[in-house]
């Protein structure tokens, strides 16, 4: 009971976080898509990397789901963390792309966006800032369980191919949103680590000198004045 309110008063933390994203869900694919494309195709590996930067690739600071699952320090991670780390993006690969986004929401106090949320919200409630929210992911899997339950008893050739649709369409939606949040994530951390160049320092204007009729001119140069100003 501790353990879901602290959750909740997390969850209800970060609605108050003042930064947003480098990037937002509907740009992470132009924002870098080559990661966008390898999450999509492999999204437990890069769902590896990706915690392990999280954590300035220091494992010794690895705990499950970045502690904030009830199974977080309670499966010996102090012990072998890469092997850890490796059964959790395979085993609960949702829990894994959730918790990094998480770890690193409090680490730069990032609000996730009302746009963002309503994606998530379709596909990934646990990722969401208001978890009570149903996602349209879950109603599509359900949708086909019955549809797939009532071939099954009518014989149905037909139910159970549209059965089968609808789970890849379901599945279709969970694997892309996975892929759009780890690439928002990767775009972060590669903001964090100065991978877009440091920021440029504006020219230093010079001080007139006293055998100066004024001062230099910054930025464009002068332009020739008429000849009817002269």
């Amino acid at each position: 009971m501790a353990a879901s309110q602290a959750y909740l008063d997390k969850a209800q933390l970060r609605q108050s976080y003042r930064n947003v994203w480098h990037t937002d869900l509907t740009n992470a694919i132009t924002a870098d898509f080559t990661c966008c494309c390898l999450s999509l195709w492999c999204g437990p590996c890069v769902s590896y990397m990706l915690r392990k930067r999280a954590l300035y690739n220091d494992m010794s600071r690895y705990v499950c789901c970045a502690g904030y699952m009830p199974c977080s320090g309670r499966c010996g991670e102090s012990n072998c963390p890469e092997v850890c780390l490796a059964t959790e993006v395979f085993c609960c690969f949702g829990n894994s792309v959730a918790s990094t986004r998480f770890l690193l929401q409090d680490e730069f106090n990032i609000q996730t966006t009302q746009c963002d949320n309503c994606i998530i919200v379709l596909s990934l409630p646990s990722c969401s800032s208001d978890s009570s929210k149903g996602g349209f992911m879950f109603c599509l899997q359900q949708f086909a369980c019955i549809c797939s339950l009532v071939a099954c008893i009518v014989g149905s050739e037909e139910l159970s191919e549209a059965s089968q649709l609808i789970s890849c369409i379901s599945n279709m939606v969970y694997w892309t949103v996975c892929s759009c949040m780890q690439t928002q994530h990767k775009v972060e951390m590669d903001k964090r680590d100065g991978k877009f160049g440091p920021m440029t320092v504006p020219p230093m204007q010079q001080m007139s000198r006293i055998d100066q009729p004024g001062p230099p001119y910054v930025g464009y140069a002068p332009q020739a004045q008429p000849a009817y100003y002269r």
